[in-house]
């Protein structure tokens, strides 16, 4: 199995097509199989890649906490670049993904050619926030408590998955199925040191302000706790467009893949093209 080796962890890969490169970030509740279709669209222009998080099988599971969180993330996106000679590329990711993505935009905007950032803010918004804070370390715990099987119907059947349940039966099922598979050792340690303890997405409006890499946001009308972030990010990033996906929730490329390729592809195209706009 490919791996590249990150700081304090090597992170599995897979990669397909040739092309200016696109690396796929996945979010909390998934591996690098969520962009599975992302993937197989994109390969017949692109050279795509998606790798597995810190704490997701086959990437390694460091048990120290410290290994965890958002700088991390955000460094693990520039050591798959690194690792495979990749001196610039698109990056595309999904709501812990997301977050990942923007970041990196921030701290590495000479290796960033264009943005995806979908889902992105759960735990931002004022309105959820000190909920968030409150509740993400209990659910840390009880991936140790209660374990994957219980962990995963829980999740699959929680808000962000509700609307796929719904749209995509099958779809939903192979989800649930894929996180009964997780590391729960993985999952706490990723909730309690990254998604629990990263500030908001709110507290970065001064530095979001001086981006000019190409950014597109993009999320669901249904996904409510990402909303008020999403508009504050395209308020507050000059070179980002918001493209609000209708009947949609927060897994957006599952529930829609192909208006989330479409849209997407039309991004890619107008930042190649150096037609993408930037408010002065």
């Amino acid at each position: 199995m490919p791996h590249i080796q990150a700081e304090g962890a090597r992170l599995y890969y897979e990669e397909a097509g040739a092309g200016h490169p696109i690396v796929f970030v996945h979010e909390f509740g998934a591996d690098l199989r969520e962009w599975e279709t992302q993937m197989r669209f994109f390969s017949r222009a692109y050279r795509c890649i998606a790798y597995n998080a810190r704490g997701y099988p086959p990437s390694d599971v460091p048990a120290d906490l410290a290994l965890y969180g958002y700088e991390f993330a955000c460094a693990d996106i520039a050591a798959i670049m690194r690792g495979l000679s990749i001196p610039r590329a698109h990056v595309v990711g999904l709501s812990m993904g997301g977050y990942a993505a923007l970041q990196f935009g921030l701290r590495h905007p000479d290796m960033a050619t264009a943005i995806v950032a979908a889902g992105a803010g759960t735990g931002s918004a004022p309105s959820v926030r000190e909920a968030w804070l409150r509740d993400a370390p209990a659910m840390a715990k009880a991936f140790l408590e209660r374990g994957m099987p219980a962990m995963a119907e829980e999740m699959a059947n929680g808000p962000t998955r509700i609307q796929l349940k719904r749209k995509d039966p099958r779809g939903w099922q192979e989800t649930l199925g894929r996180l009964r598979e997780h590391s729960p050792q993985g999952m706490s340690n990723t909730m309690a040191r990254y998604q629990a303890q990263r500030p908001s997405l709110h507290d970065f409006q001064k530095d979001f302000a001086l981006m000019r890499t190409p950014t597109l946001l993009a999320v669901g009308d249904e996904d409510l706790p990402c909303l008020e972030t999403n508009l504050m990010l395209k308020a507050a990033i000059p070179s980002a467009g918001l493209w609000v996906c209708p009947n949609t929730g927060h897994a957006i490329n599952l529930e829609e893949p192909a208006a989330f390729n479409a849209a997407v592809q039309d991004f890619f195209s107008a930042a190649e093209r150096g037609t993408w706009p930037t408010r002065a």
